[in-house]
């Protein structure tokens, strides 16, 4: 090897001198001369032994197809010629030869395993790659070295590397050769030509002790099935994919070979030229020289020199270039179009992650977002990973890089299993699917997030997915998919079912939809220093509604006193717990009573202002806190550090903990009363020592009961669930007035519907509406009568869902229409919802209300007269109900008291619904709301006169966090929808009657949302200066009332009179907020089971006269004589009224012979006059003290 150096040394030398070379004669081989010490070259027997394995194969393979061409041929023309039966033996031997010989099992065999399709082929396939990689490595090492030295191949240690694979690719070769079923052309394939010249060179450089570089570049070649190796390993999936490493690796595995080949002509020169026009060139300057010359540069540095190497690189540039020409754009293209989010998501130990995918837009990402990152929740150790399929946008994109560390976008689909792998969706903590609520076709999103739904749960059935619903009866579709588990933490938030409920919550006590929208809605407390109404509601904004587990200092304690402890000491407003049966059922109970007594793990649902506050009730420690006058200094002690980290843990809590989380009901009490006593209590709800499962099986407990059985057992007046008012199906004929007979009605305290739609509409879904104003916790005649008017043709539609519901009448025309308007008294009713259905199919959004907007301010641009006093002076012949304020029996709930008279529509109660939040600043004419104002800043939402659906957004990162706050807020605005009445409505599509059962009616027994006025009643003392925290306690002590809130006129902080009368919610006031006359106070009330003994007798036989209707109140009456006698004049006095009342209601019943008479001729003379009337009137009658009950027990 030296002396060739020296002599390519001195070879050099003579070139740069200009010296002609030295023409030495080529010395034969010969065997007796030492490798060292000639300079002769072998090339050709590397290259001799490749050309004969080649061509000697090849002349076999053609050999052997002639002979047996010829042989076949010759066969064929004897069998022709020979007529001969069959005997037995030629049977036998044509089934021998019909059975599968060795041949053909080895040549299965050898196909089996070089074809991928087991694991064995499949290694061996990659191995055989990988060693022709590793061959092609030791080549580039090797290419440093002369092309031709002598090399002993026991001290050449990557010749018996190179050694060992070339025996691996023979013994390859032979399954290969075997395995073929065309002999020839596998012989004359690429991979075969590449063994023939890299194999027995090999075998011959251990014979010679030398090596000659020679064609081992054709090892290159095997790139080209790079792609194919990848996708055995199910690397590849995709199309685009494969076809770049297709066109990768063929544009490699060329440039490379050509390399090789220049790379051995120009270093070892022309034949004919005796090998002395070589140069000196790297393999890597070749891989240069041919990479400039395939994309036609050029730069002439670097150029082939020898005959043979200007021969090829003519010949290689016209295949160069067009392969540069047309594969290189190509990848570029590939590698551009690529998805610039296409990767997977990397899972972190120790840090959850949720999937959010659907409607993913600026604006939903940035709500979601904005509640979901909320600095008043807990650390939030969650990622957010965002599945989509198109590339988010600009704003979008920057979006997600300034919450670039909590925030991941991927493009793909929820529909491709492929995609739900790229996110783990399997080890993800939940899936959030957003809706968009602005299509034109809610059905049509409502089916594409089912179908998520679906593909999600077949990925992985045990994913907890919450997601956004449209339509209310698409919920049913759910409930079809197997793996669908609410239990499980499965949720469906329907918007429409929400957005109507919370409206409807509003027509029984306005501005009740705000502070539940703001109350599970992440607000940042906003200070502001001048007394100004925003001041005070932005302190209520701040409150949000939590979770957790109270401490054992409760445990025996009855709801209202804890509900005391937590609001006086705790300042925390304890507002629901959460019971768990034997089963682990588990069920919310509002504001459950005195009559439930606290357990340990007992679950309480809180509204403060974070998450920090709401665990002094997880720390409240009895001893070591019972002093403290600061909240603040509630942490955790000592002494309950053991037991309140199990409560703080419920889920690793033991089967019979869990058994005993539940809630005792006062029945030892009630066993040490005697039967007279438990006759006497009658139906008193609020008592603390009557137990509410007598109230609900005892028959003798309800007065007037013997005469009401019998109608239950014939008039089905519930649903089958016993949560809402029932009635036979109606036509919609029976139930539409026309303008005349509506006027000559006397609507008063009734709800008007103003609903924009048409036949071509996409349905609201009004039973969602209608469903709260129906509840069972209301009695009859406390239901409010609702009035539809809008287009017959977009009612009719609506009607399927809404015949079973009683008080309910349509007035055929528009809610444009002042005609229409005053023909249902509007000036007279409680509410008036404005609604539309036609607000998606307009493309620009500042003019997707403009139906709402527009009727909003023609209701409030109407004038009315003012003569309440003509119906004073006729009180005699029309007196409504809660007219008489002189009765010391007047409730002190009061429903929505408005003014006197109602001159302007400005002081009509509306609740306009808006798709867009910016809208709002139209609502209001006299308000100073910048259009880039949150809606929540708004003095239209503030009032509770507008609602949008986007403040439901807030509710997916809320149920995430705490599934309970949906239950609580469904219990809350829907009225009692259960999941249980969600399955009969997917199965019937409508309420299904049912008979009044104990069962059916303990269901009546659950709190309702009511405002109670400061101005007169038990709490009048409070009203002037008094504190809301007095106004709390004593609403919890004598009522079992839980005030939550002051629904306070807009001026009443200026002290001086306003003839303004718009109001603003105030949430969970402080106990010395100072209270004022004209408040009025949301709270949650009892159900009181008194209030419907003698009316309910009244509201469904209407017709009976008022002789009937005295002996019905006589049962009470006698039932009750140990009472006091200064109750009695109040009872006759109560019959009076309910006597004057029945004669009057006529058009409220159901049933046929009573149903909107015709012939009523009863116009007031002012219409105003019903509506001093519905000032006072009662949300709920009697609510007897506690403290009487606690006599009469």
């Amino acid at each position: 090897a030296k002396n060739n150096n020296n002599n390519n040394n001195g070879d050099e030398q003579r070139l740069l001198c200009h010296e002609p070379p030295n023409m030495d004669v080529i010395i034969p081989y010969s065997s007796d001369v030492l490798c060292e010490n000639n300079g002769q070259r072998m090339w050709w027997a590397f290259l001799a032994s490749s050309m004969v394995t080649f061509f000697g194969g090849l002349f076999i393979i053609l050999l052997w197809r002639t002979l047996k061409y010829l042989w076949t041929v010759c066969c064929h023309c004897k069998a022709k010629h020979k007529v001969a039966k069959v005997t037995g033996v030629e049977k036998e031997a044509e089934a021998a030869a019909s059975e599968v010989g060795w041949m053909t099992s080895v040549k299965d065999w050898a196909g089996v395993m070089i074809s991928a399709q087991t694991l064995t082929g499949r290694v061996l396939v990659v191995l055989v790659f990988a060693l022709s990689i590793g061959a092609l490595v030791i080549y580039f090492i090797d290419s440093s070295d002369p092309i031709e030295s002598c090399q002993i191949f026991s001290e050449d240690l990557t010749l018996q590397i190179d050694m060992a694979f070339n025996i691996f690719f023979l013994l390859y070769f032979g399954l290969r050769f075997i395995a073929a079923n065309d002999k020839l052309w596998f012989w004359l394939e690429v991979n075969s030509v590449v063994d023939f010249f890299t194999v027995p060179p090999v075998f011959v450089s251990v014979y010679l002790n030398r090596s000659w570089l020679g064609l081992r570049f054709l090892r290159a070649l095997r790139l080209i099935q790079f792609s194919e190796i990848l996708q055995f390993l199910n690397i590849l999936k995709t199309s685009n994919s494969i076809k770049l490493v297709n066109l990768c690796s063929i544009f490699i595995s060329t440039w490379l070979t050509a390399a090789g080949f220049i790379h051995l002509v120009e270093n070892s020169g022309d034949p004919w030229e005796n090998f002395q026009n070589s140069q000196l060139l790297s393999y890597w300057e070749c891989v240069y020289l041919l990479m400039v010359t395939m994309s036609t540069v050029g730069y002439g540095d670097v150029c082939a020199k020898t005959t043979l190497g200007r021969l090829f690189m003519v010949f290689f540039i016209l295949g160069g270039l067009a392969m540069f020409a047309s594969y290189v754009p190509e990848i570029i293209e590939l590698i551009g179009n690529r998805k610039k989010y296409g990767g997977s998501y990397s899972a972190v130990n120790g840090r959850k992650h949720i999937v959010v995918c659907g409607h993913i837009t600026l604006e939903s990402v940035s709500n979601f977002l904005k509640d979901f990152l909320h600095k008043d929740r807990d650390d939030v150790n969650v990622e957010i990973v965002f599945l989509h399929n198109i590339s988010p946008n600009l704003e979008l994109e920057a979006l997600f890089k300034r919450h670039f560390t909590q925030v991941e976008f991927y493009q793909g689909s929820v529909l491709n299993p492929h995609d739900l792998a790229r996110v783990k969706i399997e080890s993800a903590d939940a899936c959030l699917i957003l809706a968009n609520k602005y299509c034109a076709d809610p059905d049509a999103e409502d089916a594409s997030n089912i179908m998520r739904v679906i593909s999600i749960k077949n990925y992985h059935p045990k994913i907890r997915i919450i997601t956004q619903m449209l339509q209310y009866h698409n919920k049913a579709h759910l409930l079809n998919i197997p793996s669908w588990n609410w239990k499980e933490g499965d949720d469906a938030i329907c918007l429409a079912e929400l957005k109507l409920g919370f409206i409807a919550q509003s027509c029984l006590a306005q501005g009740l939809s705000t502070m539940l929208a703001n109350l599970f809605s992440m607000r940042s407390y906003i200070k502001i220093e001048e007394d100004t109404w925003q001041k005070y509601y932005l302190e209520g904004v701040a409150n949000e509604m939590y979770t957790e587990y109270l401490s054992s200092a409760f445990v025996g304690l009855s709801f209202p006193a804890v509900c005391e402890l937590c609001y006086v000491k705790l300042k925390l407003l304890l507002i629901a717990i959460e019971y768990k049966s034997d089963q682990r059922e588990s069920s919310t109970l509002i504001n459950p009573g005195n009559h439930v007594k606290m357990q340990e793990g007992t679950l309480g649902f809180f509204i403060a202002s974070d998450a920090k506050e709401v665990k002094r009730a997880l720390y409240y420690c009895k001893a070591c806190h019972d002093d403290i006058t600061d909240p603040k200094r509630i942490k955790k002690c000592g002494c309950k550090r053991s037991e309140t980290s199990a409560l703080y843990c419920p889920v690793n809590l033991s089967d019979d903990v869990l058994k005993n989380v539940f809630f005792i009901f006062e029945e030892e009490q009630q066993s040490a009363l005697s039967p007279k006593k438990k006759q006497r209590n009658g139906g008193m709800r609020n008592s603390p020592n009557c137990s509410p499962k007598m109230i609900r099986h005892d028959p003798l407990l309800i007065p007037g009961h013997d005469q009401m059985e019998t109608m239950d057992d014939n008039v089905k007046k519930y649903d089958s669930t016993g949560m809402f008012h029932w009635c036979p199906s109606k036509d919609i004929e029976k139930v539409i007035l026309t303008r005349s007979e509506a006027a000559m009605t006397v609507l008063s305290g009734h709800v008007v519907v103003c609903i924009f739609g048409d036949v071509k509409s996409a349905l609201v879904g009004l039973r969602n509406l209608v469903m709260p104003l129906r509840a069972s916790n209301f009695h009859y005649h406390e239901l409010k009568p609702i009035v539809f008017v809008g287009s017959l043709e977009y009612l009719k539609r609506e009607w399927e869902t809404l015949h079973n519901f009683p008080k309910i009448s349509i007035l055929p025309g528009t809610p444009l229409s002042r005609a229409d308007l005053r023909a249902v008294n509007i000036n007279l009713c409680d509410m008036c919802v404005i609604l539309s259905a036609n607000q998606n199919n307009i493309d620009d959004a500042s003019l997707q209300d403009k139906e709402c907007i527009l009727a909003s301010l023609n209701i409030k641009s109407m004038l009315f007269d003012d003569s309440i006093g003509v119906l004073q002076a006729n009180s005699q012949g029309f007196t409504p109900p809660g007219m008489d304020r002189s009765s010391p029996e007047n409730s002190p709930v009061h429903g929505l008291v408005r003014q006197a008279s109602i001159t302007t529509g400005a002081n009509i109660p509306i609740i306009t619904e808006l798709v867009n939040d910016s809208n709002v600043q139209f609502l209001d004419q006299d308000d100073d709301d910048d259009p880039d104002t949150e809606l929540y800043l708004t003095q239209p939402f503030a009032c509770g006169t507008a609602f949008a659906v986007s403040v439901l957004d807030s509710l997916m990162s809320a149920t995430y966090f705490n599934d309970n706050i949906l239950t609580l807020i469904r219990t809350l605005v829907t009225g009692g929808a259960t999941p249980e009445l969600e399955g009969l409505l997917a199965e019937e599509n409508a309420l299904r009657g049912g008979y009044s059962t104990p069962q059916t009616l303990a269901n009546r027994d659950r709190c309702r949302v009511a405002q109670l006025a400061l101005n007169d009643g038990p709490f009048a003392d409070l009203g002037d200066g008094g504190c809301y925290g007095d106004l709390f306690c004593k609403a919890l002590k004598t009522y079992n009332m839980l005030c939550f809130g002051i629904y306070r006129l807009r001026d009443a902080h200026l002290g001086a009179p306003s003839q303004c009368t718009k109001r603003y919610v105030i949430t969970n006031p402080p106990y010395e907020f100072e209270l004022v006359p004209t408040d009025l106070i949301f709270c949650l009330m009892q159900f009181d089971h008194n209030a419907g003994q003698c009316q309910t007798s009244l509201s469904h036989s209407s017709h009976s006269s008022s002789k009937k209707s005295s002996s019905a109140h006589s049962i009470p009456a006698s039932n009750r004589q140990s009472r006091s006698k200064s109750r009695d004049p109040r009872d006759r006095q109560n019959a009076t009224r309910m006597n004057r009342r029945a004669q009057e209601k006529t058009w409220f019943t159901d049933d046929p012979e009573n149903a909107f008479p015709r012939n009523i001729q009863i116009k007031p003379l002012n219409p105003h006059a019903a509506n001093q009337a519905n000032q006072y009137k009662s949300m709920s009658n009697v609510i007897p003290p506690i403290r009487e009950v606690e006599d009469e027990c």
